[in-house]
């Protein structure tokens, strides 16, 4: 089922499998956008295609979001959008962790635990950053964070949905910076993922 993934998106992910083809990015992006002038996203907490440490996930009590800087995107950028998702989910649609609009148009970051002034609803329905907790005896999952440049800034107010957010990118993303962090729950509970049928 590869063949739904996009050849050019293929190219910026490791370990490639089919629903990748359902990300955000497959839906906005388009040949030639990763990367484009030099717009990169990494994380000093964990190396693109490595382990995210139990302190950003369900394994821990205090967990909190990771932190995140990326390089400045092409010149013209009016607003950077943040999408994490999980491809790996049992679902139609990837698990949605974190949405994250309105930061400024250039060279930035997110510190460990910040919380943005523009969130949308998770998976779950919250705004906020929904912790990994993959079910128990599953292989890793990925999570994307995919990072878009925008040619205008959005005009969502906080709480929008993740179909709100993709609708109103359409044709206004310039370039993108991928990272992925992996995760695979070792013991304790998971999600209930009926859920995520309620909340989206």
């Amino acid at each position: 089922m590869l063949e739904h993934v996009p050849a050019w998106l293929g190219k910026a992910l490791r370990n490639v499998r089919a629903g990748h083809g359902k990300l955000a990015v497959a839906k906005l992006g388009e040949e030639g956008m990763i990367g484009k002038s030099g717009f990169t996203l990494t994380s000093a907490a964990f190396e693109n295609g490595g382990k995210l440490d139990p302190c950003f996930t369900a394994d821990e009590e205090d967990a909190v979001a990771p932190p995140l800087e990326w390089t400045a995107p092409p010149a013209g950028t009016q607003e950077i959008v943040l999408v994490v998702e999980d491809p790996d989910a049992p679902a139609p649609e990837p698990f949605c962790h974190w949405l994250v609009w309105g930061l400024p148009g250039q060279k930035g970051k997110l510190l460990e635990g910040e919380t943005p002034q523009r969130v949308g609803k998770n998976s779950f329905g919250n705004s906020e950053w929904l912790l990994p907790d993959p079910p128990t005896g599953h292989e890793a999952h990925d999570y994307v964070f995919q990072l878009f440049a925008l040619d205008l800034p959005l005009v969502l107010m906080p709480g929008a949905s993740r179909d709100d957010l993709i609708e109103a990118m359409k044709g206004h993303v310039t370039a993108v910076a991928i990272l992925t962090g992996t995760y695979a729950r070792e013991e304790g509970g998971d999600y209930d993922w009926d859920d995520e049928d309620e909340a989206e």
